[in-house]
């Protein structure tokens, strides 16, 4: 096996191992409702959440894929530009899991590949000319939905309570619940679906950028194989668990009942599916925390633990620096080995 094809195998290793560490990290959003309101019990839940994950490789495309391959421009992209960039993302991602933050895999992703593009920009070019590895057009709406996505799902979350509240205004609380308890089953297989399909496409992006780099693909085009491999290891991760944010996520942000638990699944999943309609990575934790939030504040304000939420902000804030520090990091110790980058 020569160099390249070796450090190619290695690259797709550690992109799936991303992958994996993505579902397993983002298990939380998938299941952290649905267990809070005891609809399912969490081994039955991690199961659902994994089989839709899967199944959404028939699911939207490949738009968001091209977009992220896209980030760093195209003369910047090397094997091991893309290698510290995973390196960043995987790092900030176990930090984060082992401080139980519910941080974006995405972005961590974006960030550490950005920061390992700009490090070697820097490095070929000189410092001041480091931002010239960004991809302006991909990184303008990519930024501008960080902020889009999750107040999208806030507020969808907040009508569809209203509209909840209104139909079922004769209805008893114990009633409601009764149907909510079985439509939260639907509710939590379309944003599994919606997870899978957009956190999935992030690593296919990486995936197919290698691939074209060292010319074993003619073009940004994401082969099939690529395509279930990434859901296959996001499936297999979110079958890991993830529980330290579960319990972020489910019962510590706000309390939780069958039809708030189906208004925060429903409005999360149609915000990511428009965005992936669109092509825009977004951060599933963002959007299901909004619309947890959005949930919570239909009551009252209070209802939210708005301190809680603020540090989840922060830490949100950090993921794209931190990462891209990291990846930066990474692509300035593997020039230890090599000065091929």
């Amino acid at each position: 096996m020569d160099g390249t094809l070796l450090l190619v195998v290695i690259i797709i290793g550690v992109a799936l191992a991303f992958d994996y560490i993505n579902g397993f990290h983002d298990a939380a959003n998938s299941v952290a409702t649905i267990v809070a309101t005891r609809v399912l019990t969490p081994g039955q839940a991690v199961l659902w959440a994994a089989f839709f994950n899967f199944v959404a490789a028939f699911g939207f495309g490949t738009h968001v894929a091209k977009t992220v391959v896209k980030g760093v421009n195209l003369d910047v992209i090397s094997p091991y530009v893309i290698l510290a960039g995973l390196l960043g993302a995987v790092a900030w991602d176990l930090i984060t899991w082992y401080f139980g933050l519910p941080t974006s895999s995405s972005h961590a992703l974006l960030g550490g590949y950005a920061g390992a593009g700009m490090a070697k920009v820097a490095l070929t070019r000189g410092i001041t000319h480091s931002f010239e590895a960004l991809n302006s057009e991909s990184w303008a709406p990519t930024l501008a939905f960080i902020l889009i996505a999750p107040f999208l799902g806030m507020a969808l979350a907040y009508t569809i309570m209203i509209t909840i509240y209104w139909l079922f205004r004769r209805a008893s609380p114990k009633r409601m619940d009764t149907y909510f308890r079985k439509l939260q089953l639907v509710s939590a297989a379309i944003f599994s679906f919606a997870h899978g399909t957009n956190d999935a496409q992030k690593t296919m992006g990486i995936i197919t950028g290698v691939l074209f780099t060292t010319g074993m693909i003619p073009s940004i085009d994401v082969p099939i194989w690529v395509i279930f491999a990434a859901h296959a290891a996001i499936g297999l991760g979110t079958l890991s668990g993830g529980w330290r944010i579960v319990k972020t996520m489910g019962g510590r942000l706000t309390r939780l009942k069958p039809r708030g638990g189906f208004a925060a699944e429903t409005s999360a999943a149609i915000s990511i599916l428009f965005s992936s309609e669109l092509g825009m990575p977004v951060s599933t934790t963002h959007v299901i925390a909004g619309a947890i939030a959005g949930v919570g504040s239909i009551q009252r304000l209070k209802a939210v633990r708005w301190g809680l939420a603020t540090t989840i902000v922060w830490a949100w804030v950090m993921t794209i620096p931190a990462a891209a520090i990291v990846g930066a990091i990474s692509l300035l110790v593997l020039r230890l080995f090599t000065t091929d980058i």
